[in-house]
């Protein structure tokens, strides 16, 4: 059992022992998957369909872009606090609040009559669905310990990586099955019939916690983390239509907010209150700012490379959008089963896992850069294929062992808080990534009309860049582990002295 499983435990009284041996815990799991798949398969699920909803809502192209970066704006602004409030009152009862809100508003976006009514019907679905995320790892931590841990959390990563990858192909599949104008609405209908299955197993099987403490919700503390993550997010969000270059100044704002909330944190907790976000968590817990910092810059790649992908296969070569997402389900699939197989090897190797997948993610998209580029043109995309699977295979080595490494020593009862800070930056990465990327190859396009090759390779190289800054954080921190595995710790000492005052 490692320092976190046991401050986790200690911190935490008898109830997360218990719960830890819930011989239901695999089928409450498969719950919190689902759910959480939903949530993040609507990030991208939604983009195939926006021409059909413009054309039949009769919407502005403005208007129609905040269908899609409305739910993410909304779906980033919640984590944190959402993480803090199941941490307080309980993880079960967020959840399944959480999913409820999430299938009412997915009902209320397939009905939606006017691009008005659709546009509020996502962001109201995009708080519950930032309520929901952070509660998925929460529960993990609390249902599982030790090796079980990384193996449930392989699944978590699993799901995380499949739902980025295939939500072109998914929202394809179903605008081919309801042909006509007003097929776009089963986007959203789908998830109504999948989300009362959740909810009905969810009241079954999740554990149920002892009752919360009472705890004040640090509410400076949310203003000043929702403003900075809304400054910092809105120009990125709406990068298509020139928000960046009109609203580049609120990132001088969200960035002297953030500053002003990580110090007015400290206050907090030099007062033995409960902060929103501990700022021990990333000065004292072993591995969670070397983690938070790998997600962010690994989604900015990630994230970023799809839209390029659809751009290219779409305008450039012509795909229909379900055939485009089919083009890239190698690194889906390579990202399956990578997950699977490092939740059981993360435990043993550590972050090396993740310094060994983040070279793959590299050696696989520069490959698929080089073969979209220089292969025969009639044959490019079949010979990225090899190269996107093992990305892919790399791609499952990061997700689900770096969640795994970053929360392994928080404690059982702040890891609401902290892994919606986590998702935080997973999001505000993979923000920049679809503004940055896109904006790259449409720079090319404008100098000359035909250079779609050349784009796609420039972009996705240029997503490359971060993989790679990535790389150097989890190569620092693997060195480190190294270093103090070798340095003898007295067994009174603790790894993590977040544990120590807390527990």
């Amino acid at each position: 059992m490692d320092v976190g499983t046991q401050a986790g435990g200690q911190g935490d009284g008898p109830v997360d022992v218990a719960e830890g041996a819930d011989p239901k815990r695999w089928k409450a799991l498969w719950v919190t998957l689902v759910a959480g798949f939903m949530s993040l398969l609507d990030v991208t699920i939604v983009a195939v369909a926006l021409p059909s909803m413009q054309r039949d809502l009769h919407a502005s192209a403005p208007a129609i872009q905040w269908v899609v970066s409305g739910y993410a704006l909304a779906f980033a602004l919640v984590l944190v606090t959402a993480g803090r409030v199941g941490d307080a009152i309980g993880r079960r009862r967020i959840f399944l609040l959480a999913l409820t809100a999430f299938v009412v508003c997915s009902a209320a976006a397939g009905a939606a009559p006017t691009i008005a009514l659709l546009i509020v019907a996502r962001l109201a679905q995009g708080v519950a669905a930032g309520c929901l995320a952070p509660q998925n790892s929460a529960l993990i931590q609390q249902m599982f310990r030790g090796a079980e841990r990384g193996r449930a959390f392989g699944l978590f990563g699993a799901t995380v990586g499949i739902s980025s990858a295939v939500g072109p192909v998914v929202g394809g599949l179903i605008l081919s099955l309801a042909d006509g104008p007003q097929g776009w609405r089963w986007i959203f209908y789908v998830n109504v019939p999948v989300g009362v299955i959740a909810l009905v197993l969810g009241l079954r099987l999740l554990p149920k916690l002892a009752p919360g403490r009472g705890e004040r919700l640090d509410l400076p503390g949310v203003a000043l983390l929702g403003g900075g993550v809304l400054a910092v997010m809105l120009p990125l969000v709406l990068a298509e239509s020139g928000g960046v270059r009109r609203l580049w100044w609120l990132f001088l704002v969200g960035a002297a907010l953030l500053a002003v909330f990580a110090r007015w944190e400290r206050r907090v907790a030099a007062r033995a209150a409960q902060p929103l976000l501990d700022p021990r968590l990333v000065t004292a817990t072993r591995g969670y700012a070397a983690g938070a910092a790998i997600a962010t810059l690994y989604f900015v790649g990630f994230s970023g490379v799809w839209l390029v992908f659809a751009l290219y296969l779409q305008n450039g070569e012509g795909y229909s959008p379900l055939l485009s997402g089919l083009a890239v389900t190698p690194f889906a699939i390579g990202s399956a089963v990578a997950a699977l197989v490092a939740g059981r090897l993360v435990e043993r190797l550590g972050r090396l896992l993740t310094v060994c997948g983040l070279t793959a993610v590299a050696l696989g998209l520069g490959g698929a850069v080089l073969s979209l580029r220089f292969a025969p043109e009639d044959i490019a995309v079949w010979c990225a294929a090899p190269a996107l699977f093992v990305g892919g295979m790399g791609s499952g080595c990061v997700i689900s062992p770096n969640v795994t490494m970053t929360l392994r020593d928080v404690p059982v009862r702040m890891a609401g808080a902290a892994g919606g800070a986590l998702q935080t930056g997973q999001r505000l990465g993979g923000a920049i990534g679809t503004a940055a990327l896109p904006g790259l190859f449409y720079m090319v396009l404008a100098a000359d009309g035909d250079a779609y090759r050349s784009a796609v390779a420039i972009a996705v190289g240029s997503g490359i860049v971060p993989v790679l800054c990535a790389l150097g954080v989890a190569v620092r921190d693997w060195l480190r582990d190294r270093r103090a595995r070798r340095q003898p710790c007295p067994p009174e000492v603790s790894h993590s002295p977040v544990h120590a005052s807390q527990s």
